[in-house]
């Protein structure tokens, strides 16, 4: 076993291979990149080395300064994580030429998995299953069409050196399919500096099941089960089970044996995953195979009892597998829900900004949390937007969603929009809890998952108010009690008028809309109540509680329960069992802004770099033409046309870092007289 290795990435699987080194009493060397220089793998590892700028290619994506940081340590092997340089062909032949180990496969394993459509060859010739598809050299657009057309629409372009989801596109048409194409090219570009990409027949229903397989260097294989990633979006895994709902014990064993096969075909060691496609009939087919250990995980490891990281230390030192098939058995079932710092309510647009309040659920052995991140750090631009990785696990799937949707609710975040909410109202949909999947999952129940806005603002508004009269209150107390007067009548908050009720008045942001609120103080002995009513009445309620520090005891219309509450600049945050909200109050608009026709200003929707201007300046384009391209967070966004017009000129240029809200073009409307 080694005495000391070197983890060559960032965030939670830096913190996640540095717990289980801890834990086996090897030392661990971090590397950091300017952004990162107080992140909390960084303070968690015994040394950690400066490698380079914040942008991920001047920094973690230099082998030769990880390599330097290793030899410079005396580490005697290098984790890659996942990501990064994980699968790296030339990175594992620079760790072996420097007499370093690399915790992961040969190099010849990573040659072979590292093109898609090499790939899949491989496959064909072990004789595991295939989607219909081109893999051919001829990367042409004619090729690449004629190929598309003859397989027949739908369509999903892949970069043949791709993974999580980019460079990739559904084609739905033969009309899209040169724009499609060229922007899966620009993102494979960007993402993995190879444009070459591979066609499938795009299969409508299907699940995306994965199985863990582990292979040591005497000729020993095993694997750990699957996975069920089919809740997806951007072809990007949101929730992940094991094993797979309704896999029976056969179709898990063929799954599993061809899996192995895929990785005896190319001599592989250490963790790989196999990832199929099965459809409704019970056939799979393989897509991919991922040379590393995968973000999901955990949920085998909550399933199996393993660690998987400690398999993949000892497999990487010369140790055989800890296990064979016939000692692997499946106990309970296991969820993973991947938080993000993102707005599903805008396409998932990522977002950045400070973590201001972070409470993750209590960590047991029912609920694990797998993070990178703590209160205060800042979720950047410059790398992914994860924010952690919930997981549970209970005795069956049952049981085990009821863990997994108590722990969202319990989780708390402020500073940034996440995607809480939308986890929370998925894992508590009726299709999810009957496990009715496929990579369509969200936008087949987008209804269920998104609920209708009525309901949720009738529920949001009283609360809203309700804190906000307990807040005013508590205030005024503090500020009488430091007063040479508490019984001034500037102390008292009842909203009091002659021969009229005692009202307040509130206008909420809330969901992006403005609603004004009247609170009417009613009072029954000692008791002090609320009435609360919304725009045009349509949200009403009676109301009374306690507010307690950041705790509020509420109760609206006899339904009684507590709330967390956060602050942060003007958007205060409250936390129910069953529910995240945010919201603003709205200050009086006293004409200070400055009054102009903007309606040509096209604004960055997020702090991002521009990859692509898709016009020239004078250029006539129509409504909806993209003009410039977008990235951050590893997401493209299109920029497109407001109207049909001219866009005059752009005020940056391919590369450069644009801020959230910049202008970033000027733009002609054809209507405008």
């Amino acid at each position: 076993m080694f005495n000391k290795i070197l983890i060559a990435n960032r965030g939670e699987i830096a913190c996640r291979v540095i717990r289980t080194a801890q834990r086996l009493g090897i030392a661990t060397v971090a590397v950091y990149s300017d952004a990162d220089r107080n992140a909390l793998h960084v303070t968690m590892a015994d040394e950690a080395v400066h490698i380079g700028a914040a942008p991920s290619r001047e920094s973690y994506l230099l082998g030769e300064r990880v390599i330097e940081a290793a030899l410079r340590t005396g580490a005697q092997a290098i984790h890659p994580g996942y990501g990064f340089l994980s699968e790296n062909a030339e990175f594992c032949n620079a760790c072996k030429r420097n007499d370093l180990v690399f915790i992961g496969p040969p190099v010849s394993a990573i040659e072979a998995m590292g093109s898609k459509s090499a790939a899949k060859q491989i496959m064909e010739n072990a004789g595991v299953p295939l989607v219909p598809g081109y893999h051919g050299d001829d990367q042409s657009l004619a090729i690449l069409k004629q190929a598309s057309d003859a397989m027949g629409y739908p369509v999903l372009l892949k970069a043949t050196a791709g993974g999580g989801g980019k460079g990739m596109r559904q084609v739905w048409s033969a009309e899209e399919f040169d724009d499609a194409l060229a922007a899966a090219r620009r993102e494979a570009i960007n993402a993995f500096g190879d444009d070459r990409m591979l066609v499938e027949k795009y299969l409508t229903q299907p699940r995306h099941v994965e199985i863990q397989v582990f292979c040591d260097q005497q000729g020993n294989a095993v694997y750990l089960f699957e996975r069920d990633c089919s809740v997806q979006r951007r072809h990007q895994k949101v929730i992940e089970e094991a094993p797979a709902p309704g896999l029976d014990q056969a179709l898990r064993q063929q799954m599993g044996e061809a899996a192995i096969l895929a990785a005896q075909a190319i001599a592989y060691e250490g963790a790989g995953t196999v990832e199929f496609l099965l459809d409704s009939d019970g056939s799979f087919y393989f897509m991919e195979m991922n040379t590393r250990l995968q973000v999901e995980h955990p949920v085998t490891e909550m399933i199996t009892a393993q660690d998987l990281v400690e398999w993949q230390l000892r497999v990487a030192s010369g140790e055989p597998l800890p296990l064979q098939q016939h000692e692997l058995q499946i106990q309970g079932h296991a969820f993973e829900a991947r938080v993000y710092a993102e707005d599903p309510d805008n396409d998932f647009l990522p977002v950045t900004g400070t973590l201001s309040f972070l409470q993750p659920p209590a960590s047991s052995d029912h609920v694990r949390v797998d993070s990178g991140v703590r209160q205060g750090d800042e979720v950047s631009v410059f790398y992914d937007p994860m924010i952690a990785k919930l997981v549970v696990w209970d005795e069956d799937r049952d049981r085990a969603l009821a863990r997994l949707t108590r722990a969202l609710g319990e989780y708390r975040i402020s500073g940034m929009t996440t995607n809480l909410e939308f986890l929370y109202n998925l894992a508590n949909s009726q299709p999810f809890r009957d496990a009715d999947l496929d990579t369509g999952f969200i936008d087949k129940h987008h209804a269920a998952i998104f609920l209708d806005s009525d309901e949720r603002v009738g529920q949001d508004l009283p609360l809203a108010a309700l804190y906000l009269v307990l807040r005013q209150q508590q205030r005024a107390q503090q500020a009488a009690t430091h007063s040479h007067d508490p019984s001034s009548p500037w102390h008292q908050t009842q909203g009091w008028r002659l021969n009229a009720p005692s009202r307040q008045h509130f206008t909420l942001l809330l969901h992006e809309q403005e609603y004004p609120l009247t609170v009417e103080q009613r009072r029954s002995g000692a008791a002090c109540g609320y009435r609360i009513e919304g725009p045009g009445t349509r949200y009403c309620s009676d109301a009374r509680g306690v507010l307690d520090g950041n705790q509020l005891r509420a109760d609206l219309d006899g339904y009684q329960f507590n709330a967390t509450v956060s602050e942060h600049d003007d958007i205060i945050s409250l936390y129910t069992a069953n529910n995240a909200l945010s919201f603003r109050v709205q200050t009086p608009d006293l004409g200070d802004e400055q009054s102009g026709n903007n309606a040509g200003a096209l604004n960055a929707p997020m702090n991002g770099t521009i990859v692509a201007l898709l016009v020239e300046p004078g250029s006539q384009v129509a409504k909806g033409d993209a003009l410039l391209v977008m990235e951050a967070m590893k997401m493209e966004h299109s920029i497109r046309a407001p109207a049909d017009g001219k866009v005059t000129s752009f005020y940056y240029q391919n590369g450069d870092l644009v801020d959230g809200g910049s202008e970033l073009l000027a733009f002609a409307n054809d209507n405008e007289s």
